[in-house]
């Protein structure tokens, strides 16, 4: 395939070596005459291990050529993959200079170009900048249109420096946002042979996934780290520790507890995290990622009282009480807190968990039900049937079987429903639909 590289900096030389190695005609595109320089004779404008060789190979095999001269690289390819630099301004924001020129030149180009070309984005930006603002101008600039002339695409990498072309040849996945099946089906021969499974998804979920990927990375780097000073102020190896932690493939290192949802609640999360802070402040060590778990954590519940109150409705009816689906324990439960809030906020509330009777709670689990919410004999409602019914707002909070399939068989369209659990099906509910936050 004819592919053009817009940007010669790490991406861009990197992806570049890669793609002509694996048989593309690839043209790089940089207006630094030093960069085009090196490339021509064979050199890579970046250190990283195994590209000066590889840069070589292809340069001299003649399937990597370089030119300043945009539209000419776009007349004679079939896919651009924008890789210019997006870097910060002094308030975080991207400075996208370098994308509004090229986006302008490609747009050019287009207007007078015969074949259906495809303009695929690598460079990191904010979601929203590939439809919100490269698109416009691709449109504006060619007078042609998105899905009709031309495909567009946005497709992240994940290249760590020191380790980019295993990674480029190992990578997790490969993920492409795109506007039409007509773009997937052009973008995905290029990378159809790398050992990994092929992803299409929409643009602004491909624009938002590189940001989660780092974010997650620098948070479990900082966790280790927290966990690291407090270990060592309390004599213990916490490279043993974080070693054992590592070893849980069931809930540490897997999907568990990575679904976005309702806040966490219970016996031993907000417990043990308490202790924790406890002990960093007797040992003077400070760890503000952890010092904000709890705070963040109240933060999803100020979002779903806010929805409620933001609604006008006053009456509503909340399933579920404690603090996961088949248990009783109430204990620090968020939908406790929930619903202490509402009432505090004067809405007129009614609640059914089946599997919180009375009769049936007793120790620390009734004290602190009795303490939280003392008149919690008044609000329970034994038929959910019932409390869907009279209810202007359902705030679903177990994710039961039986109790989902109340909701699909009794809420109206007069209702609205807030959905903290994820309910797997939504095509047969008759209620307004709001998920906490998706």
């Amino acid at each position: 395939m004819r592919i053009a590289i817009l940007g010669m900096g790490y991406v861009g030389a990197v992806s570049a070596a890669c793609l002509a190695r694996d048989g593309h005609n690839v043209l790089g595109v940089d207006i630094d005459p030093y960069k085009l320089d090196l490339l021509r004779s064979g050199n890579s404008p970046i250190i990283e291990e195994g590209i000066q060789e590889l840069t070589r190979q292809v340069v001299d095999a003649g399937k990597l050529s370089v030119t300043d001269d945009v539209n000419a690289a776009v007349c004679q390819s079939d896919i651009s993959f924008i890789c210019v630099g997006t870097p910060s301004r002094k308030n975080g924001s991207q400075d996208l200079a370098a994308i509004d020129k090229v986006a302008q030149q490609i747009g050019q180009t287009l207007a007078y170009t015969d074949h259906y070309h495809t303009v695929v984005l690598r460079s990191t930006v904010r979601p929203g900048t590939t439809l919100g603002k490269v698109k416009p101008i691709l449109e504006d600039y060619s007078g042609r249109r998105v899905g009709e002339h031309f495909g567009l695409a946005f497709q992240p990498e994940f290249l760590r420096e020191g380790s980019s072309i295993k990674d480029y040849d190992h990578p997790p996945f490969t993920v492409l946002g795109s506007d039409s099946q007509r773009t997937v089906d052009q973008v995905k021969p290029v990378f159809a042979h790398l050992p990994c499974e092929f992803i299409s998804t929409e643009i602004g979920t491909a624009e938002m996934v590189k940001y989660a990927c780092n974010a997650f990375h620098a948070l479990k780097i900082v966790f280790a780290n927290e966990m690291g000073r407090l270990s060592q102020s309390l004599g213990i190896d916490s490279r043993s520790v974080m070693q054992l932690v590592t070893q849980d493939r069931q809930l540490n290192i897997s999907p568990a507890y990575l679904k976005p949802g309702f806040a966490f609640g219970g016996s031993c999360l907000p417990k043990d995290l308490r202790a924790l802070l406890y002990m960093s402040k007797e040992l003077d060590i400070e760890l503000p990622m952890l010092g904000n778990l709890i705070p963040s954590n109240h933060v999803q519940i100020d979002h779903a009282v806010d929805f409620v109150l933001a609604s006008g409705k006053r009456r509503v009816g909340l399933i579920g009480l404690s603090f996961k689906s088949g248990t009783d324990d109430m204990r620090e439960s968020p939908l406790v807190e929930l619903a202490e809030r509402l009432i505090g906020k004067g809405i007129d509330l009614k609640i059914h968990d089946p599997n919180v009777q009375l009769s049936r709670i007793i120790g620390a689990n009734r004290r602190y039900i009795e303490e939280t919410l003392p008149h919690i004999a008044s609000l329970l409602m034994a038929d959910c049937k019932a409390l869907i019914e009279q209810s202007e707002i359902i705030v679903l909070g177990l994710n039961d079987a039986p109790l989902i399939d109340h909701i699909m068989a009794y809420a109206t369209s007069n209702q609205q429903l807030l959905d903290l659990v994820g309910l797997p099906d939504r095509r047969q509910l008759n209620a307004h639909y709001q998920g906490i936050c998706w």
